[in-house]
This record gives structure tokens, sequence and C-alpha cells, in this order.
């Protein structure tokens, strides 16, 4: 029996690992589909991945613990779920919005917004992550269509929203003022706000803002724009686990101007020159998307070399880093938990995350034990 040969149920999904690692073993159920009767058989595996050829290749080895016979099967790591369709991620199915629009939301900006799912369903506000890194159709895909009112919306000089890229009127507080002002628009009393990355930055600084409009919140990789977080991935700490990935972010900076990457990006993302901030924003973009799969993500990587979505992507970012956020302090949503304690909080963390290290969410864990703290080692 060939291990892809159907459509299965996995019940314990291999560990994936680090780069570089060596071999991860779990124990696998695997029923495969069957319209005979009785019911078919569950064959339990022993099964191990090990990274071969440059972590683009696995080899899988699958042991049949019932009988002790044993296969091997290389398969590239983006085909992974296409051999094993139970392991891909539990997402929901995918859905088109029912009503999409454009907000003015100052003299200057205009932001893009849409609605999927429930018309009458509990309402809930994705905020996607960069900054800059605007919504897609996957982000519908987090929730329930059946019960959730599904509101996605374009950040500041992301996404679909206008101006493209503009760094003028664009802070954490701005876009604070935005997601209130579409809540309003859409005649929404309260919702519940989801964020991941960037996104869990900004739904916190909303939710310590307005409270009473929040219903539960959702963080997915936490990040805290803490000095120590923006030093760990644009200094150098990263680097130690994806050196081939931080070279060429290295690289493009001269070595006299290497003291602190952000500046040096800084510059050259506002040069006068459109081809240098095309360039500089190619190898920043690619640098986080090299770098925010525990595997690699070809789909992801490849939106460093689109020009529209990089320069988005890389300004915003970069902006809000070298303003630090636009926060009073480098502890600001730390020392402002005790605003939101209150409201039923889930965090979501990678032990694995390099983007968003753990770091931040065991801080901001025991900052507010009342949340309920998942940690997933996958």
């Amino acid at each position: 029996m060939r291990l892809a040969a159907a459509p299965a149920t996995a019940i314990g999904a291999p560990s994936l690992f680090p780069p570089n690692t060596t071999t991860r073993s779990t124990t696998l159920a695997y029923l495969p589909v069957s319209s005979t009767s009785p019911p078919p058989t569950t064959y339990i595996f022993s099964l191990s991945i090990t990274p071969i050829s440059g972590r683009k290749k696995l080899l899988l080895r699958a042991q049949n613990l019932d009988c002790e016979s044993e296969e091997q099967l290389i398969v590239d790591q983006m085909d992974l779920k296409k051999e094993f369709p139970a392991l891909n991620t539990n997402l929901y199915p995918s859905i088109e919005p029912y009503s999409t629009g454009f907000l003015k939301v100052s003299d200057l900006h205009t932001i893009y917004w849409e609605q999927s799912g429930h018309p009458n369903g509990h309402p809930v506000v994705f905020l996607h992550g960069g900054p800059g890194g605007g919504t897609s159709p996957n982000n519908r895909r987090f929730f329930d269509p059946g019960f959730y009112r599904i509101i996605l919306l374009d950040q500041r000089g992301a996404g679909k929203s206008k101006p493209h890229a503009c760094l003028e009127e664009n802070t954490t507080w701005d876009l604070v003022g935005d997601i209130e002002r579409l809540r309003e628009h859409l005649e929404i009393p309260e919702w519940q706000v989801f964020g991941g990355s960037w996104g869990s930055t900004l739904a916190l600084a909303y939710s310590i803002s307005h409270p009473d409009k929040v219903t539960g919140i959702i963080l997915r990789g936490i990040f805290l724009l803490r000095k120590k977080e923006i030093d760990w991935f644009y200094e150098g700490g990263a680097a130690a686990i994806f050196p081939d990935a931080w070279e060429p972010f290295r690289d493009l900076i001269p070595e006299n101007e290497r003291k602190c990457f952000v500046e040096a990006y800084h510059k050259r993302l506002n040069s006068d020159d459109l081809e240098t901030q095309y360039a500089a924003a190619r190898a920043w973009t690619k640098w986080e998307m090299m770098t925010a799969h525990l595997l690699p993500n070809e789909e992801n990587i490849k939106r460093g070399d689109a020009d529209d979505f990089s320069l988005a992507f890389a300004r915003i970012e970069n902006h809000y880093f070298i303003n630090k956020g636009f926060f009073s302090s480098d502890s600001f949503l730390l020392d402002n938990v005790e605003k939101i304690k209150h409201i039923k909080t889930t965090i979501v963390q990678g032990r694995y995350d390099v983007c968003c290290p753990m770091m931040s969410a065991w801080d901001l864990h025991k900052a507010w034990l009342e949340a309920e703290f998942i940690v997933s080692n996958m």
C-alpha cells in the first residue's frame, strides 16, 4: 500500500523540525477512505521524517506496526501535505465576501474592507501582519463561516487601501482609529478581535484603547514591538538560524553602515531613487518571508519579488520599527494589560517561531495569567 494512495484521517501528526535538525518520529494512525463494508482497516505506522538535499526534500519511513513491513518515500517539503492530505492545516473551506467597500478615514487615506461568513453571525475583525502585509483570501478561513461575521480590512498603505505604501498619517494610533471607524461604519456594537504577528500588536493596542467594544481576543505569534524583538530579527539574532537567508539581506548594506540595519534600510526605502527603494524592499521582504515559516513556503518567498507588495510591506514595516511602534514606552503594551485582563483571551504561540520569538508570548503570558496560553511545538 503506497502511503499516499488515498485520502486519510491522521491521528497524531508528525512533529515538524527546525532547519538542519535530525529525524523526528511519531506514531500515525492511517485510515484509508473506502466505500466497502465492513469499515476499512486502520493501519498503525511509526513515521519518521528526515530532511535531505538541503532541506528541500524529506525522506519518509513508515513501518507498519501490525505486520512489521516498512516503506520509504522521498517527497518535496511542499508536497508533504499532498502525500498526507489529513495533515493539512485545519482551516475552513475557501469563501467569497458577501460585501466589500472602501472607507475614507482621513483626507489622505481610504481603507479597503470586506465581510464574509454569516451576515448575522458573531462579528470578528481580522488584523493582518506586517505592518504593511495586507489581507488575503486565506485569512477568511480561520473562522467558521456558519457562526462568524468575518470582517477583514487592509491597513493604511497596505493591500487595496489607498494611497499605496504611503507613510504619511500612518501610525499605530491612526490604525486604531480606523478600526473603530470601521466598526461604527458597519454598525457593529462590539466585536471579537483576532491578530497575529504585527496583527497581535495592533489587536492589543486597539483593545487597550477600546476595551468596551471587544468581546474577546485571539492572539497568535506574539509581537510586542520592543527593542529586543527588533534587534533579535534585524540585528543578527535570527541570522544564527537562517544564515543563508540573512546574507543577501546583510550584503545589500555596506559594511560601514551595518551598525543598525533598520536605519540603513530606512535610508534606502525612503531614497529619491525608485530603483533603490525597490531593491531594498525586495531584500527586506525576502528576509522575512524566508524565515516566517518552519518549512520553506515558496509562494510567500516569491512575494518578495513583487515590487508592489514588497514596497508597501518593507516601507511601512520599517517606518513603524524606526519609530518604535509610536508607543510612549518600550513596554507600553505589557504595562497596559491591566485594562483588558477581564476580556476572554487566547494566546497561541509557536515555540520555533523565528520572526516572533516565544520570549514575547511568554512575557505576555506572565503579565496576563487570566488569558488561555497555548504553545504549539509544530
